[in-house]
């Protein structure tokens, strides 16, 4: 199941820098439209080995300045926070306000751009069963061995432009907003869902503990807020 989930603004160590691929291939399966009955994650994501995740990070943007390192840097240590490991493989891809809105409309059914949107993927769409013996390459072959295959976890598609025009009146500044982003949406591909009051609880405690551990070090600015800015 591949699920398009919208964020913030309508509702709310590997160093080596890698361009992924363009979002269109990735997003590859039906759309799902959201609405109260859409596909949602059965649980959260924790797995295990002995190989660090691999973030993928690709600004296809021109409208502000992105320090991508910076961005798959934060998103690592959140995955490795999460207890991800064995192999996996996710992408982070900053893109224009025309390219979200499109995905936005294709994927969640709505007009205009959001802040990010989220695509997990899980093994179904690998053609593989999450059991350790249940992949194999047809009846004459041998069975794979799923530690020996990345597991992709899925896409986090950010829109800096909308980021910056919303920052002041939500996480106070841009760099605030885009490392909230980055945290919100990599919880969204793990499972975290705020559909109900007691999951968003959940998931904006877990938010702040993160960014406090892995983005300001210390205690929260006075001006931040996870709060959309918008009715």
């Amino acid at each position: 199941m591949l699920c398009a989930i919208e964020l913030l603004a309508t509702s709310w160590p590997r160093t080596n820098v890698q361009p992924c691929p363009a979002v269109q291939p990735t997003l590859r399966l039906e759309a799902v439209v959201a609405d109260s009955s859409r596909p949602r994650m059965g649980g959260r994501r924790k797995i295990g080995g002995n190989v660090d995740p691999e973030v993928f990070v690709s600004d296809e943007q021109t409208d502000l300045p992105i320090d991508l390192l910076r961005w798959q840097n934060l998103a690592s240590a959140v995955l490795a926070a999460e207890g991800i490991r064995g192999g996996t493989e996710m992408s982070i891809i900053f893109i224009t306000e025309q390219d979200i809105a499109e995905l936005n409309e294709s994927f969640l059914g709505k007009t205009g751009a959001t802040d990010v949107l989220s695509f997990p993927i899980d093994a179904a769409d690998l053609d593989m069963n999450p059991a350790p013996t249940g992949a194999t390459r047809g009846p004459d072959r041998a069975p794979l061995d799923p530690s020996d295959m990345p597991m992709l976890l899925g896409d986090v598609v950010i829109c800096p432009k909308v980021a910056a025009q919303q920052a002041p009146t939500h996480a106070g500044t841009f760099d605030d907003e885009i490392a909230l982003l980055v945290v919100h949406g990599i919880l969204h591909v793990l499972g975290y869902d705020h559909a109900e009051p007691e999951e968003t609880t959940v998931m904006r405690r877990r938010e702040l503990d993160l960014l406090e551990q892995l983005h300001w070090h210390g205690e929260a600015p006075t001006g931040f807020r996870q709060d959309s800015p918008t009715p």
